[in-house]
């Protein structure tokens, strides 16, 4: 069995992103690093969107980027200045293009296209086997999730970011190029959270995207319906779909990293890297990448990469509440967007905010929701 100082099963995102680190930050070119994928990652298959100042690293990459947004409800429409953040796509098929000009230059690096049947820490390595062979190495680093790991326990909900987008031309001028429809949650809720996400490209060209935060995914027609339903209440019925993408995200606050080992650590989705109050994932996988390449730096127990803080249970709380009122979520973010600085509500995503930051929006949320949840999460 060959033999590599670091296997990544899986070639998503967050290993994808950590890999690309490690080879630009030049201080891993001695050793030897195998990425397992099953597919090659070369179609345009998602669209990753963020916030952050302006001359951002991967700024090359970046498709678009708008100054603000807009967030609505069935009572409120507020236009939302994001400066000093921009807020900037990323095309999948441009990051998979910069990571493989990056990686293709390593010789340190390989890749290969096969199946991870299984991996597991044997003494003082670690065992990789795909469909048709095995291989050794000092550390596992695994991005493959697997839903029964959390589906297997109550302690922590496990909801889901469900989505179809469309990306339509229209040929009415309905969109306005300059602000990003963040979260629209005037369309019907039918008792779950659910909001229209729009990135416009220019007065006819945008992605649509029907989002809900919820335990189960809908027929695909449920998806496609309320789009149209949009694009018509936007003053266009007539339209050409150019492209289609759709995605499911993990949102629960189990804790992935308990299943971490000295010489296996589980990241992505995998290690519960998602947002798990929004299921937001590319922000979160460029800070954790950033911080696992550093950690691999100077230490060798995977045990000791994870970290827990108070937006830990911020997130549980709210999926509490989800779990148990999930038609009320467009309560509690409009009530934060209704009332605070949509700065710092950016800045509390992004798990920024200080203390003080933090209990003023909380205090702009429902309080008798978050009071019940916290009670039945202290007594659980």
């Amino acid at each position: 069995m060959k033999h590599y100082d670091y296997i990544f099963t899986g070639g998503g995102l967050s290993a994808l992103m950590t890999v690309y680190r490690m080879a630009v930050s030049g201080k891993f070119s001695a050793k030897s690093v195998l990425i397992i994928e099953a597919d090659a990652q070369k179609s345009n298959d998602r669209t990753w969107s963020f916030w952050e100042p302006n001359g951002g690293e991967l700024d090359a990459v970046v498709t678009r980027k708008w100054d603000a947004a807009l967030f609505a409800d069935s009572d409120f429409r507020k236009a939302l200045d994001l400066s000093p953040y921009r807020y900037k796509t990323i095309r999948s098929h441009d990051f998979y293009d910069l990571v493989d000009k990056v990686i293709s230059a390593q010789s340190n690096i390989e890749r290969i296209h096969e199946k991870v049947v299984d991996f597991y820490e044997a003494g003082n390595h670690g065992v990789v086997k795909t469909e048709s062979r095995s291989f050794t190495c000092n550390k596992v680093l695994n991005s493959i999730y697997s839903p029964d790991w959390a589906a297997a326990q109550d302690k922590y909900p496990v909801l889901q970011q469900h989505f179809i987008g469309w990306f339509v031309k229209t040929s009415a001028l309905v969109f306005n190029p300059n602000q990003v429809t963040f979260m629209d949650f005037s369309v019907a809720q039918q008792g779950n959270t659910r909001f229209m996400y729009v990135l416009p490209f220019s007065e006819t060209e945008a992605l649509v995207e029907y989002t809900l935060f919820s335990k189960d995914l809908l027929p695909e027609n449920a998806y496609e319906t309320a789009i149209e339903a949009y694009l018509k209440n936007l003053g266009t019925t007539d339209f050409v779909i150019t492209e289609k993408e759709r995605g499911s995200i993990p949102m629960t606050c189990y804790k992935f990293w308990k299943r971490n080992s000295k010489h296996i650590l589980n990241m992505g989705s995998a290690g519960g890297w998602t947002k798990a109050s929004t299921g937001y994932t590319f922000k979160n996988t460029m800070k954790k990448s950033a911080a696992l390449v550093k950690f691999l730096e100077t230490h060798t127990d995977m045990r000791q990469f994870h970290h827990t803080n108070r937006f830990w249970f911020y997130d549980l709380l709210l999926l509490d509440i989800l779990d148990r009122h999930n038609g009320r979520g467009h309560e509690i973010f409009s009530s934060m967007f209704r009332r605070a600085n949509p700065v710092t509500i950016l800045k509390f995503l992004d798990e920024e905010t200080s203390l003080s930051e933090d209990l003023h929006i909380i205090w702009n949320c429902p309080k008798k929701l978050f009071i019940n949840a916290l009670f039945k999460r202290l007594v659980r």
